[in-house]
């Protein structure tokens, strides 16, 4: 389901009492845009092939992937129908090959079933995303953010995240992770509205460049 409108609004309201500077970020950005995809596995997919490239390549072999399997969607069906030369034509590295078949193994043998994720604690979606090769915490964190609509995720070891907190708080200080955790304990429960408005933050710098 997507974030509610109802939830937003608390959630903008709640950041904007509790912390100054977010309240100066969010006035800035402006409304929450946030979409969902639910297409869970397609987003699994993705998040897989994003690893450690930028998001214009990830976005080229996504659209590659897409246009190889058409008129089907990207399934585990459709994964599991190519070998690991068909994946390396489409730009997938071999390692990252790797990690789509076992995704896909594990969906179609029920092994990981994600349409029973949402019906999960965070913690517990957590633990069985990451028993998939080449799915981590970061990983599992962004699914529950962008494909459950969780609102109080908080992804401290994303390099964006960091990036944002130390430029906006105290740009001078050193900050560490635990520092910056403590520092989301006044956004609970909605770090991940507050996460997204980071994001885009540094979106914002970026162009008043």
């Amino acid at each position: 389901m997507p974030f509610t409108a109802q939830d937003i609004r608390a959630a903008r309201l709640h950041l904007q009492k509790t912390d100054p500077v977010l309240k100066k970020i969010i006035r800035r950005v402006g409304p929450f845009r946030c979409k969902v995809n639910r297409d869970r596995f397609q987003m699994l997919v993705h998040s897989i092939i994003s690893q450690q490239i930028s998001g214009a390549a990830a976005q080229t072999i996504q659209g590659r992937l897409q246009a190889a399997v058409e008129p089907e969607k990207v399934t585990p069906e459709t994964i599991l129908e190519f070998d690991l030369g068909d994946l390396r034509e489409l730009g997938v590295s071999r390692q990252k090959a790797s990690y789509l078949f076992d995704l896909a193994q594990k969906v179609q043998s029920g092994q990981l079933k994600l349409n029973a994720l949402s019906r999960k604690k965070d913690s517990a979606v957590v633990q069985e995303l990451v028993q998939v090769n080449g799915i981590g915490v970061w990983t599992a964190q962004m699914f529950l953010m962008f494909s459950l609509a969780r609102l109080d995720v908080f992804p401290v070891d994303d390099l964006g995240i960091r990036n944002a907190i130390r430029k906006s708080f105290r740009p001078k200080h050193q900050w560490t992770r635990t520092e910056m955790l403590k520092l989301a304990d006044s956004w609970r429960p909605y770090t991940t509205v507050a996460s997204w408005y980071l994001w885009q933050s540094l979106e914002i710098q970026e162009n008043l460049r």
